[in-house]
């Protein structure tokens, strides 16, 4: 007969591609875990995972029970999450994700102050550049932004963020500060990897799109902001990035007479989840730790 606590270390060891990742991950020693797995492929008499000094490698077995797997284990964290929010309380496992930037620079103060008011929410908190998608990623929520377009996903906005297009001084001084959508077109950009490489400004009633040489594409926010502050080229980012560099005068804020697409922060989970109340209580306490205008946005 299986065991609920095999499949937790199934989907543990595959999850984090070794035995002793998944014994951290579960708090558990490594030879717990191991004589769990074994005992699970005795209960079902097959191999699960092929193991080697390198890697562990899925059977065709273990393909076919995994996704069975995270199914009865999600139900199961689901139905303690619906039985905790009718009594009123926020307890159990919530694992989330999010951009590395945006987490770095401004989750680490919010999340602290959501765990104070629920101390009994066991938070895992994965930060990550990557596409990851909230209804199939194994993650309860996801904090994305830009738009999402996912019928299959809740999508709660936490905060708005202009994109503004900066530079260094030096920079500027070098190659001249632009003044327009076809100045910007001789200028060297410091480009975001994991999207069109478009700037795209509100020229009117249409969006006009400017398609700068780049002197850098890179997926994360934060070397863009170093790149710009280094004076390789003009990078257009969101004020969350770099509020407190204008403020200092480290960057600049370029002004071509017409606004940049904006960006709005979500937090994203599949519908009828069931630790929806614990995701919910996280997206109201986001929202008051970043504010309304968010504090990177004042002044």
């Amino acid at each position: 007969m299986m065991k609920l606590d095999g499949l937790a270390a199934f989907v543990a060891t595959v999850d984090e591609t070794s035995i002793s990742a998944a014994s951290r991950r579960l708090g558990l020693a490594k030879s717990v875990v191991s004589e769990r797995l074994a005992e699970l492929e005795r209960a079902l008499g097959v191999t699960l995972l092929q193991r080697s000094t390198r890697r562990l490698t899925l059977t065709s077995a273990g393909e076919s029970l995994l996704p069975r797997a995270r199914r009865i284990l999600r139900e199961l964290e689901e139905a303690a999450a619906e039985v905790d929010a009718s009594s009123g309380k926020l307890a159990g496992p919530l694992r989330i994700s999010a951009p590395v930037g945006f987490g770095v620079l401004h989750l680490g103060p919010a999340i602290a102050r959501f765990l104070r008011d629920h101390p009994d929410i066991e938070m895992a908190l994965e930060l990550d550049d990557g596409f990851v998608d909230a209804a199939t990623g194994g993650f309860d929520a996801v904090l994305r932004h830009g738009a999402i377009g996912d019928g299959r996903l809740i999508a709660r906005r936490l905060a708005t963020s202009r994109r503004l297009l900066v530079a260094s001084p030096a920079y500027l001084a070098a190659h001249g500060t632009p003044a327009s959508l076809t100045d910007l077109e001789r200028h060297r950009g410091v480009l975001y990897a994991n999207r069109a490489s478009d700037w795209r400004f509100a020229a009117g009633s249409a969006w006009s799109v400017v398609r700068p040489k780049a002197a850098l594409r890179v997926n994360n926010g934060l070397v863009m902001r170093d790149a710009a502050l280094a004076g390789l080229g003009l990078a257009l980012l969101p004020t969350f990035f770099v509020h407190a560099e204008i403020r200092s005068g480290a960057l600049v804020e370029v002004d071509i007479g017409w606004p940049a697409e904006g960006a709005e922060l979500f937090l994203t989970y599949p519908r009828d989840h069931g630790a929806a109340p614990k995701i919910r209580a996280l997206g109201d306490s986001l929202r008051r730790s970043f504010g309304d205008p968010p504090y990177w946005e004042v002044g």
